[in-house]
């Protein structure tokens, strides 16, 4: 309500419209102020320089057919020396805001897919800020910030999207594993070739050194007795030989009759013989 008196206070931080019957006088500063002449000027209202902020919700569509909820906070105030078109130009700068902040989203997301909306919020705001900055200073104010503060888009949109991203993880974890389980296999099959390799120089290196053992024996007993052929040793070598195996054999608890061919030579058959002889006699005398 307008005030009428000899005297005008105005409160920090805002600026006292002055009227003259019901014209714009001037603006009055923070503080005490005197009227000289009572019931002409008057105190109208006081506009607060303070930095004021309104979220604006706007709801729109990506490239891709996504309905979005759009977010924005913008942060404005009274520019000091435009107090005038501040007050006078507008009735509601809210409603106004709000009505800006619209139309550069919707004009400005549908040129996005969703998922450079996401990666765009900066870019978002700044488009925000730049052209309502740039109307609304014509009107005496000015737009601090503005800031992209949610982006959400639809319920069912949101969970497809989570489907999506676990999908991926899961194959991309798929894939990780496989690929472990594939080196693994590769240098189980270099360790077993190794093995193999190993092993059968290890057997390779056995079987020449019994053969060198085997030609040392004989060409030292052929010196030792004349007379000895090589057949000879080998024969005897290879009884004795034969004798060792029936030993290790007769050993093993697990066996109770083990018949072994052989045509090692008479010697040996009449080991054969007496040997199954000896255990004929064994399991009568058992019964």
């Amino acid at each position: 309500m307008p005030q009428c008196c000899c005297f005008i206070c105005v409160s920090e931080a805002e600026i006292g419209i002055i009227e003259n019957c019901s014209k714009f006088e001037g603006t009055a500063q923070p503080g005490l102020k005197f009227v000289p002449i009572p019931c002409v000027q008057v105190l109208a209202e006081s506009v607060s320089l303070r930095v004021q902020q309104i979220s604006v919700s706007t709801e729109t569509k990506t490239l891709d057919n996504v309905t979005v909820t759009v977010r924005v906070a913008v942060q404005y105030r009274v520019i000091s020396d435009k107090v005038e078109d501040a007050f006078y130009k507008l009735t509601n700068p809210q409603h106004q805001i709000k009505s800006y902040v619209d139309d550069v989203v919707r004009s400005t997301l549908p040129k996005m897919k969703l998922d450079e909306a996401y990666a765009a919020k900066a870019q978002v705001a700044k488009d925000v800020k730049e052209q309502l900055d740039a109307i609304m200073h014509d009107f005496g104010y000015e737009i601090k910030a503005a800031l992209v503060t949610d982006l959400e888009p639809d319920a069912k949109v949101k969970a497809s999207m989570n489907e999506i991203n676990a999908a991926q993880r899961m194959r991309e974890a798929a894939q990780e594993k496989a690929e472990g389980d594939k080196i693994l296999a590769v240098r189980s099959a270099e360790a077993d070739a190794e093995a193999k390799y190993l092993s059968g120089t290890g057997v390779a290196r056995q079987r020449q050194a019994i053969v060198d053992g085997l030609r040392d024996s004989i060409n030292d007993f052929s010196t030792t007795i004349p007379g000895t052929t090589a057949s000879d040793v080998m024969n005897m070598m290879m009884t004795v030989q034969y004798l060792d195996m029936l030993k290790d054999i007769g050993n093993n608890p697990a066996n109770q009759a083990v018949f072994l061919p052989t045509s090692n030579g008479s010697q040996s058959s009449e080991i054969r013989q007496g040997i199954l002889e000896a255990n004929a006699k064994v399991q009568m005398i058992r019964r």
